[in-house]
Order: structure tokens, then sequence, then C-alpha cells
């Protein structure tokens, strides 16, 4: 209240000064000196207020962006924090896969070491399972360049279609929405 009043004594003075000049013969836009200086603290605070007050909503408006950023960069952490891990496993699944691959020949050790590579093999994809890491690329399935790479065609047979996977040479896998390795397959033309 008091810089209300304040306020309102300085543009009554101001007027009153106006009219002096008037009387004077004076021109009233051009002040001397000495006026502006008096009137241009006023408006030299308030400018500097308005400056300050859009500094602080500018360091609040980045503030507020990098929280942001930060956020989503670890959800992004969290959501992918296996994929080295699954990079790296992936091969054993591979090979654990084409030992199984192997006929056994009636040998029972050979069988034996089979139902353990089974197992291991079981338990490995369900721990990836467990993690979001899922396969992709089955025979049958539509070709999409996003998951799979195909790096052959071949003729349409029996129930398969245009634009289908025939073959899969090896399997893709994605974590999350994330391709991790695409698929090598066939697909049928």
């Amino acid at each position: 209240m008091a810089k209300k009043n304040q306020e309102e004594q300085v543009q009554e003075e101001i007027q009153a000064e106006e009219e002096a000049q008037d009387f004077a013969g004076e021109n009233p836009d051009e002040k001397p000196a000495a006026e502006t200086e008096e009137v241009d603290p006023m408006a030299d605070l308030k400018q500097q207020l308005a400056d300050k007050e859009d500094a602080v909503l500018r360091a609040q408006a980045e503030i507020q962006n990098i929280q942001t950023r930060n956020a989503r960069e670890l959800a992004n952490i969290r959501k992918y924090d296996g994929q080295k891990l699954a990079e790296a496993i992936l091969p054993v699944v591979d090979n654990l896969e084409r030992a199984l691959a192997v006929e056994t020949d009636g040998n029972e050790q050979v069988a034996q070491i089979h139902k353990g590579v089974e197992i291991t093999l079981k338990t490995l994809k369900s721990a990836l399972d467990a993690n979001g890491i899922k396969e992709v690329g089955q025979v049958g399935d539509e070709f999409d360049p996003n998951t799979m790479q195909g790096v052959q065609t071949v003729p349409v047979e029996g129930e398969l279609k245009a634009d289908q996977v025939a073959n899969v040479l090896q399997k893709g896998y994605m974590l999350q929405d994330r391709v991790i390795r695409p698929a090598m397959v066939a697909v049928a033309q």
C-alpha cells in the first residue's frame, strides 16, 4: 500500500511538472535530464524485477526439463539393463540348441548328456523370458523387417504365403521393445 501511495505521488509530481512546463511554453515531451533521473529509478526497478522474475521462471522450467529427462533416461536404463548380458548369453543358447540337434544313436551316456543339455537350455530360456527377452522369427510368421533379416528367398510351398518366414536360420531376440538380435530368415516369395 505504501508503494501505491509512492507511485501516486510520483505520478502527481510528474503531472504538476508537465503543467508547469506547459505554462512556461516548453514542450512537455522534452524533459530535462534531471526529470528523467527522478522517474527512471522506479521504472528501472520495475524492469529489473520483471527480468529477475523471468529468469526465475526460466530456471524453474530448465530444472523441470532436466528432471523429466533424467526420469526418462533412468526408466530406459532400468528397462534395458539386461541387454549386454543377454547379448553375451544368446550364443550359449544357440550352442545348446545345436547340441540338442545331434542324434543320440541309442547310446545311454549320450542320452543322459542330451537330457542335461535339454534341462540347462530350458532353465536358461525361462531366465531370459523372466527378464523380458523374447524370441522372434518363427516359421509361418509374416516377415517383419524391423525384427528380421531376410538373407534369402525361397519359392512358396505348401501352406506358406508370400512374405512369410519359410525357414529360420538363426533365432532373433527382443528385450522389451528393442531388438537385441534380428532373426536371420528365409522368406517365401
